[in-house]
């Protein structure tokens, strides 16, 4: 089956639509949380690290918090798979330095670095939208198996500088940030929340249902659905 779109822009979710969130959990996260409580003990002065330092401790009410409650804050938030701002910067600066210094590779599934290639060479710009911050993001992209994908990418989106996934009002701030009209653009996710978004600010959407997934069960209504990239066919307005 191959599902068509006459679309000039398309925006992918990154967990469970072009990568594996085991990956995530497996692999990132702890990552992040071995080298939370060194970043906050020699860096805790750094504008980014103190800013991210200041919303943990409004979010829990407690202005006082020393470090070591803050890097225990930030542990039970990893446990909770909670999508909080400060969490994914602190995560984001070091998964950025991880995967500069080789450390880290990022995953992509295997249907999807070819078929964004092409989408690519097509005339359809390609965007990123996901609640890992943006510098997570460019540090992904850039440090992919195949190298640095950040050339396929016109502009990346977080919650920070487009607001929350499921919530319709972030979506059309993206397509007021690229000038696209909403039904120009899709959005692939496997979270059917946030095509529920996505849609309901007028935008194209599509379900990634991938085997194994978290949201591979889920009910997706009906918005069509892909097992995979390859299943997509895009056709741009300056497309031949």
């Amino acid at each position: 089956m191959s599902l068509r779109f006459d679309v000039d822009a398309v925006v992918l979710d990154i967990e469970g639509t072009t990568s594996a969130t085991g990956f995530v959990v497996d692999v990132l996260y702890p990552y992040a949380r071995e080298r939370f409580g060194e970043l906050l003990a020699a860096r805790g002065a750094e504008p980014e690290v103190a800013r991210a330092v200041d919303q943990v401790r409004a979010e829990i009410g407690e202005p006082g918090a020393d470090a070591a409650r803050v890097e225990k804050v930030l542990g039970e938030w990893i446990d909770e798979d909670r999508k909080a701002t400060p969490l994914k910067t602190l995560q984001g600066i070091l998964w950025a330095e991880g995967f500069a210094r080789g450390e880290l590779v990022s995953h992509f599934y295997p249907d999807v670095i070819e078929v964004l290639r092409r989408w690519h060479a097509d005339g359809v710009r390609l965007y990123v939208y996901s609640s890992g911050s943006v510098a997570a993001q460019r540090a992904w992209f850039a440090h992919s198996p195949e190298g640095d994908l950040l050339g396929l990418v016109s502009g990346l989106y977080d919650t920070v500088n487009a607001g929350p996934k499921q919530e319709s009002g972030s979506y059309r701030a993206i397509a007021a940030d690229t000038g696209d009209a909403a039904g120009r653009l899709l959005f692939l996710s496997d979270r059917p929340g946030e095509l529920d978004a996505a849609r309901a600010a007028g935008w194209r959407t599509a379900g990634v249902r991938r085997a194994g997934e978290p949201y591979a069960d889920a009910e997706f209504g009906d918005h069509v659905q892909v097992s995979g990239f390859s299943e997509i066919t895009l056709r741009a307005r300056n497309s031949s």
